[in-house]
């Protein structure tokens, strides 16, 4: 029987898990979405996800392929609800949508953006989404730091060691800080992002920002090319994987 491809659109807080990627022993993202698919599709399914989050982060918009037996799963409100009511309520599912029988999730993906929350008030409906810690860096500073990554491909030095990529390149698009209310917000758009990178720059940062490390010296960080060279790596609370891009001719009626 011919298989149909389709992408679902996902969103889910990341505190429970340990991470999107299917792991043995652990409770996984994919995991429960599989299992899901599975049982309300009445066929077996396996999901493929637009990257790997890690334990703890965090996703408002999340994208992952799979194929089923079954036509017309688009915009099939019984389906939705019936899904999201068997998902766990800290995930849920917007939408399904046809594309093209070659589409995959994580390869076609033009962009993805992240952002990073920090708070310097003690909130406690927040504390599982944000990195509260007091004081307010310099944003003017770390602005200054975040025009400079534009000017790089290679982020090795902001990368997880011993990680099995093959590439350490990456085309970043935008980067920047702004205040949201009594939260600071940092924004990130790229091509890719490797494996702990935007925690790892937001760390480094925010020694930017408190007058640890000048502007400038995010520059020799970069070149090092050595993950040592750079600050600690933000908690994984604060971290949201907020949007995905793909090119529209993949998606079918």
């Amino acid at each position: 029987m011919d298989k149909h491809r389709y992408f679902i659109f996902l969103s889910y807080k990341g505190t429970d898990y340990h991470g999107w990627q299917i792991q043995p022993g652990e409770k996984t993202i994919q995991g429960i979405v599989e299992k899901s698919l599975s049982v309300i599709l009445q066929e077996e399914i396996a999901v493929t996800g637009a990257g790997r989050t890690d334990t703890g982060v965090h996703a408002r918009k999340f994208t992952a392929h799979f194929d089923s037996e079954k036509p017309k799963l688009a915009n099939d409100q019984n389906i939705l609800f019936r899904l999201n009511s068997f998902l766990p309520k800290d995930i849920s599912v917007s939408e399904i949508q046809t594309v093209k029988g070659e589409a995959h999730a994580r390869f076609d993906a033009l962009s993805r953006t992240y952002e990073y929350y920090i708070t310097w008030e003690k909130e406690p409906f927040m504390y599982e989404y944000s990195w509260f810690r007091y004081g307010i860096p310099d944003i003017d500073r770390m602005n200054l730091a975040a025009s400079y990554l534009l000017h790089y491909k290679d982020f090795t030095s902001f990368s997880k060691t011993h990680t099995d990529v093959k590439t350490f390149i990456c085309r970043i698009d935008s980067a920047g800080w702004v205040l949201n209310n009594r939260q600071l917000v940092f924004r990130i758009k790229a091509d890719r992002f490797l494996r702990n990178m935007v925690r790892a720059i937001v760390g480094t940062m925010i020694d930017i920002g408190t007058g640890k490390t000048e502007p400038e010296e995010i520059k020799k960080i970069i070149e090092a090319k050595n993950r040592g060279m750079a600050g600690i790596s933000a908690p994984a609370e604060g971290l949201f994987l907020t949007d995905i891009e793909y090119p529209v001719d993949i998606f079918t009626l």
